[in-house]
């Protein structure tokens, strides 16, 4: 069974101390790849509610967007939770770890960053980006 648990570092302050602390991405979810056989003995683990899916079946994320964002966050990739966004303007990333996805362009405090959301479990994150590594998402350009 393959567990993924995606983090984001950050710091807290405390009363007497600030402590770096490694928190979920997705707070309420963990990854797992698994034959679909085997969901009951995931289901059994205690703390796990159900398994993200609809009309009582399962359902996968893509292979390829999970492990980008593995190895992305195995790079220099600062990524941090997100409020969900549905609209906005899309672009894809051209280059790095995450190159291919897209996401909605924001920019606060003079930095670009992109908001990559996971549809299934209504969820975002935010990672800062170099605008030059973005181009709109409709536009055939660099790969």
């Amino acid at each position: 069974m393959e567990v993924f648990l995606p983090q984001y570092e950050t710091v807290s302050r405390w009363k007497d101390r600030r402590v770096c602390l490694n928190l979920p991405l997705f707070p309420g979810y963990l990854f797992v790849h698994i034959p679909l056989c085997e969901r009951v003995r995931v289901l059994e683990v205690p703390g796990v509610v159900c398994l993200v899916g609809a009309n009582g079946q399962p359902a996968a994320l893509p292979d390829s967007e999970l492990e980008k964002l593995r190895d992305g966050l195995r790079s220099s990739l600062r990524a941090e939770p997100h409020p969900f966004l549905a609209a906005g303007r899309r672009v894809r990333i051209v280059r790095g770890p995450l190159e291919g996805l897209t996401g909605i362009l924001l920019r606060r405090k003079g930095q670009y960053r992109v908001v990559l959301s996971l549809e299934l479990i209504q969820r975002s994150i935010c990672v800062d980006v170099d605008i030059t590594d973005v181009i709109p998402a409709g536009h055939p350009g660099r790969n």
